[in-house]
This record gives structure tokens, C-alpha cells and sequence, in this order.
């Protein structure tokens, strides 16, 4: 295989623009063309980054899926039929049942599929998985993720399928919150048993909702807590914290005002470690503001090129989606086990 991967993006939305603007520098990537349902857009994009606009991507070997999330299944499937390989921004999908068809169309053809969660790229999230892996928290018993964020009407007025159960899948658990989930199951292992509520507090003009919360406990003993919020004006910030058997504790916070909104000319301030306990170490220092998108695309390129899995692959992404979904069903009926 060429040590350059063509490679294409399908939806020309707000998101594919971070992706595009790594595809365009990467040593791996030779960025090709782009579709999207708007020929229009995909004319203006292709124009803007010196690539293609086509009807289909026949011949591409990796694609980037930005399509709104209820549309991932049906053309990540399409491009792996084909023979490409595939990584999806979050969410994998917005069903159980559509991410396990996409799993098994990655099997079947032989291509590796991935789903972006590139704040597990962040490095206070590195330092916290490296203490954990290492034993120096002990066991983690004890996880919590707190997002208060805020999104405003012009932001649902942006795209004409935010906020609508039938073209977005759901609110917050849906869009903002898949890489918080993902990383505390990451850090914290699998789930059994989940509770949850959720409900549109403020947010009158949308179907979705805009907050939910969740008890977890987790196959090794462990229990969280879930609360990941948009109702807060102006946005507070998102944090993930681990707590240990032998009392020691490790934790970063992820998002400082409003979680970021791709495309936007907001500063964004950096990730940090805002929670570390360990005897003998000092609360290590924030990182760079780097760009994590660009990092998770090359792993994944790696990942294809070396034959290898990526990091966060499909079942990873199945997890949060299964994780999702039970919090949905448990607002619906009350507990359920995974």
C-alpha cells in the first residue's frame, strides 16, 4: 500500500473543515475530493482546499463521515462496500442496532472503521489514563462527569436538522456529550447497570433535550455519575474525575465556558488538569492548545497504513452508543441492565 492514503470527506459541514484542513497537511493523506447532498457546498469546499467535488467517492481509501448523525450508517456502509476505510465522527451512530450493521461491514470487507473522539488525545487525559494503567490510584471506584454548557437558539438555527429527534438522534447525550462518555468508560471499564433522566429545560424551541443525568456502576465494582448540561448561560465548563480505591484521585477539565462548537471564532482555552492527589506528584501542567482533530486523523491513518486497529475503533464507538441509548430507555422506563 502507498505510504499516502487518498482520502475524502462526505458532508461539508461545519465539522468536516477541521478535518479537512488535516487531510490537506498530513505526510499520510493525499486529500482528494469531497461529497456532499448540497452539490453547491461540496463546489465551494472542493474549491477551497484544492480538491474534487463528486456525486460518489469510488476510489478513495479512507472517508471521513460529517453527516448528521442519523445519516453515518447508511454511508460509512457504502464507502466500506467499497472498499475504503472509514472514521466517523461522533456519535458511531445513533442506534445499537445501526452501529453493530457498520461493524460488521468493516469485518466483512476487510477495512478498519473508527470513530473520532479526539479529546482522549488531549494530554491531561493521557496523564490520567498513564496514573490509572499504572496503579497509582488503585482501583478506580469512583467516576464523574459534570458538564455545564450552553447552546443558544442561533446555534439550532445553524443547520436546519439541530435540535429534532428524527435528523440529529437526540440532544446533548447525542452531540456534546459522546466524548465525555467515551472517555469514562475508557478510564473506568465497562458498564452493567445504568439509571437515567433526562428532559428540554430551557430550550423551548427544539424537540431534544438539552440535559440528562445517570448512576452508573460499572463490571468492576465501581459507580458513576453522569450530568451533562446545556442550560447554562454562559457555559461553566466540563470535567472528567477519577477517584481510587486507595483515595487518590486524578482529573482534568476538558472545556472552560461552553463545550467548543466546530466552525465557531470562539477562543477556545486550553485542557488542564484540574484534580491530582497522587503523593509525591505535582498537579502536572496544562497542555498546549493543540489540534487534537489532526492528531486522531493521523493515528487513524497510521492505524490503516501498518494494518493495525485504531485506537478508538467501532466498538469502542458501539459502547458510548449503547451507553446512550440506555439513558434514553432508563428516562423512558426506569433501569436498565447492559
Amino acid at each position: 500500500m502507498s505510504r499516502r492514503l487518498r482520502t475524502a470527506i462526505v458532508g461539508c459541514g461545519k465539522v468536516a473543515y477541521l478535518h479537512a484542513e488535516a487531510l490537506g497537511r498530513l505526510p499520510e493523506s493525499l486529500f482528494v475530493a469531497v461529497t456532499d447532498t448540497d452539490a453547491g457546498r461540496a463546489r465551494a469546499f472542493a474549491e477551497q482546499y484544492g480538491v474534487e467535488a463528486r456525486t460518489d467517492l469510488a476510489g478513495a481509501q479512507v472517508v471521513i463521515i460529517c453527516t448528521p448523525h442519523p445519516l453515518h450508517k447508511a454511508t460509512a456502509i457504502e464507502a466500506m462496500n467499497r472498499g475504503a476505510h472509514v472514521l466517523v465522527e461522533k456519535p458511531l451512530a445513533t442506534t445499537v442496532a445501526d452501529c453493530d450493521e457498520m461493524i460488521e461491514a468493516a469485518e466483512r470487507n476487510k477495512v478498519r472503521l473508527g470513530v473520532v473522539s479526539q479529546r482522549r488525545f488531549f494530554e491531561p487525559i493521557q496523564r490520567m489514563k498513564a496514573a490509572i494503567d499504572a496503579g497509582k490510584i488503585g482501583r478506580p471506584i469512583l467516576g464523574t462527569v459534570n458538564m455545564f454548557s450552553w447552546r443558544d437558539e442561533a446555534y439550532y438555527k445553524s443547520d436546519p436538522w439541530r435540535g429534532k429527534w428524527e435528523t440529529e438522534g437526540g440532544g446533548v447525550l447525542i452531540n456534546q456529550a459522546p466524548h465525555h462518555l467515551d472517555i469514562l468508560q475508557w478510564l473506568m471499564g465497562p458498564i452493567e447497570e445504568v439509571t437515567g433522566r433526562w428532559a428540554n429545560l430551557n430550550h423551548p424551541y427544539v424537540e431534544v433535550e438539552d440535559t440528562a443525568l445517570a448512576l452508573v456502576r460499572f463490571r468492576g465494582g465501581g459507580l458513576g455519575s453522569i450530568t451533562v448540561s446545556l442550560s447554562q448561560n454562559p457555559g461553566i465548563y466540563t470535567k472528567i474525575h477519577i477517584h481510587g480505591s486507595n483515595g487518590y484521585s486524578v482529573g482534568a477539565q476538558t472545556d472552560t465556558g461552553a463545550t467548543f462548537i466546530a466552525g465557531s471564532a470562539q477562543s477556545v482555552e486550553p485542557p488542564f488538569n484540574d484534580l491530582w492527589t497522587i503523593p509525591g506528584e505535582t498537579v502536572p501542567v496544562g497542555a498546549a492548545n493543540g489540534d487534537y482533530h489532526a492528531l486522531q486523523v493521523q493515528e487513524f491513518l497510521q492505524a490503516v497504513l501498518n494494518d493495525r486497529e485504531p485506537s478508538v475503533n467501532g466498538r469502542e464507538g458501539r459502547k458510548v452508543v449503547e451507553l446512550i441509548s440506555a439513558i434514553y430507555e432508563s428516562g423512558r422506563r426506569g433501569a436498565l441492565h447492559q
